[in-house]
């Protein structure tokens, strides 16, 4: 349960997300997420990483329920500090990382799927930003790394979410295969790294990083602050107890 971590003897560091029932981390994973990206990075056993997912989805973006049960703004202030970080260490994780996507990946995991280095995902993966339906922005930075602008665009609007199918066609997503193949595809490609030489392969993960078309790391933390306005504005609030009075009485039926 949470974020566990594994190293085999090829250098393949295995990050499992597992926190049922959707795989919306609270404040606290998102953190430890990220601190075990980076100690990861820094082993020098570590030749590449596999980030993957126990359960029905990827992950399903920050948890609300603990948001609106957390007085005042130190739950929202958290999430987006937490997020930023887990998104960094993915992007400056100093070896690949590859994401291996099954079921939802929306909100916060289009962030860390947008900053791997490389997606397998499954056939029942789907892509999304719900964050305008909850009173939010943010990870378009991320989305835009993955689907073209217009279908970006849209995307955000509409709340729709986008087929592993879709991103294969886009080039964002190198493979899909059906779910029970997910981890085995994404340990394949891993090992085809893990192979070559750690030096060039941490270089050319620099080199990669320094010759990208704009700053993610910026650019999120600019649309955090219109989650920021919309919160101060009360519309969030809103938005946020309505999904969560939803989500409550789905589980009561």
């Amino acid at each position: 349960m949470g974020i566990t971590s594994s190293v085999d003897g090829g250098g393949i560091a295995e990050v499992v997300m597992d926190n049922p029932p959707v795989n919306a981390l609270t404040v606290a994973g998102w953190f430890e997420l990220a601190r075990t990206v980076r100690d990861l990075g820094e082993r020098d056993d570590v030749r590449v990483l596999v980030l993957r997912a126990e359960g029905r989805g990827f992950n399903a973006g920050v948890d609300i329920k603990e948001m609106q049960a957390t007085e005042g703004f130190a739950a929202l202030l958290g999430a987006n500090r937490g997020c930023a970080q887990a998104f960094a260490a993915i992007y400056e994780c100093a070896v690949p990382v590859v994401a291996a996507v099954n079921g939802h990946c929306l909100g916060g995991g289009i962030g860390l799927a947008g900053n791997a280095d490389v997606i397998v995902a499954a056939d029942d993966a789907t892509f999304g930003l719900p964050e305008v339906d909850r009173g939010a922005l943010g990870a378009a930075t991320h989305l835009s790394r993955l689907v073209p602008q217009h279908k970006m665009r849209a995307m955000v609007y509409t709340s729709a979410t986008a087929s592993a199918a879709e991103l294969h066609a886009f080039g964002s997503v190198l493979e899909v295969v059906p779910a029970a193949e997910l981890r085995a595809a994404a340990l394949r490609v891993a090992g085809v790294i893990a192979a070559k030489s750690p030096t060039v392969i941490r270089a050319a993960k620099e080199s990669l990083n320094g010759i990208d078309p704009w700053d993610v790391k910026r650019s999120y933390r600019f649309e955090q602050g219109f989650t920021f306005e919309l919160n101060l504005s009360g519309v969030a609030d809103e938005h946020r107890d309505a999904f969560v009075a939803k989500t409550d009485l789905e589980v009561d039926r």
